[in-house]
């Protein structure tokens, strides 16, 4: 995340709230910069509602409305078949039913 007020000075300081903040995801205060400190599985989980905000470092105030954004996993196939006795052969008819 960035705000358009940040002039590279450290004096912004950017949080995030929501689901997994502070757990699953993290974010470099300084940068704004959300990193992700686990493996994100979609079957567990498909997607997490963060609210992020740029606060002014010194006195912890506001500089921008809290903003709403969602993390979306997408799907890894992380469980493939694997066909141990093969090959296999098939076959369908011509004009079979679905």
């Amino acid at each position: 995340i960035h705000s358009d007020s940040d002039e590279g000075d450290g004096s912004i300081k950017y949080t995030i709230s929501g689901e997994g903040a502070g757990t699953i995801f993290i974010i470099d205060e300084v940068t704004g910069d959300i990193h992700a400190t686990e493996r994100l599985d979609r079957e567990e989980k498909t997607f997490y509602t963060l609210r992020a905000q740029a606060r002014d470092r010194l006195t912890d105030a506001p500089l921008e409305p809290e903003s709403e954004f969602v993390i979306k996993v997408q799907d890894i196939n992380d469980s493939e078949p694997k066909f141990l006795e093969g090959p296999y052969i098939g076959s369908v008819a011509e004009l079979s039913p679905v």
